[in-house]
C-alpha cells in the first residue's frame, strides 16, 4: 500500500486530514500509530478548524521532517537543504490544487467551510474533496523521503 493509500483508508475510517496525511510514517518517526494520530489530531479543519492552512499540508510537512531526521540545530545547510525539500513539496500542492488554504480548497469544491467538523456518512465522502488532498500530500511525503534517501 502507497502511503497515499494509507492515508485515504484512514480519513474514511473518519480521521481527521492531519491525521491520515501523516500517519503512514508512525514508523519512520519511530512512534506508534496511536501516538501519531494523537499528535496530529489538532490539524484538522485547516489546523483546529480555523480553515488555514490545510491539514493535509502539516500532515505532509510533518512526515517531511521525520523522514529527513534529525540534525545538528547548528547545521544551516541540513536545515536548509529540509526546508528547500517541504517547500518543493508545498509547491507541488499548489500546483495541483491552486492553494495550500483549507477554506479556499473547500470553496473551489463547492463546499460550505465551517469550524466544527462535519458527520462523517456518504453523503460528506461524496461531497469533499479532502480525501484528495490527504493521498496527494501522503503520496508527495513519501516520494520526497525516498528521493532525499537517495542522496544521501
Amino acid at each position: 500500500m502507497s502511503a497515499g493509500d494509507v492515508a485515504v483508508d484512514y480519513f474514511c475510517k473518519g480521521y481527521n486530514c492531519g491525521q491520515s496525511a501523516s500517519v503512514a510514517f508512525a514508523g519512520i518517526a519511530g512512534l506508534e500509530v496511536e501516538r501519531v494520530l494523537s499528535m496530529m489530531a489538532g490539524f484538522g479543519g485547516g489546523i483546529g478548524g480555523t480553515r488555514e492552512l490545510c491539514g493535509a499540508v502539516s500532515g505532509m510537512v510533518w512526515a517531511i521532517g521525520a523522514g529527513f531526521g534529525e540534525y545538528d540545530p547548528q547545521d544551516n545547510e541540513a536545515k536548509t537543504r529540509l526546508y528547500k525539500i517541504v517547500r518543493a513539496a508545498i509547491d507541488e500542492f499548489k500546483a495541483e490544487f491552486g492553494t495550500t488554504c483549507c477554506r479556499d480548497l473547500l470553496l473551489s469544491a463547492g463546499c460550505l467551510p465551517k469550524p466544527d467538523p462535519s458527520v462523517r456518512n456518504a453523503e460528506y465522502y461524496a461531497k469533499r474533496p479532502c480525501a484528495h488532498f490527504v493521498r496527494f500530500a501522503a503520496d508527495c511525503a513519501e516520494h520526497c523521503i525516498r528521493d532525499t534517501e537517495k542522496q544521501v
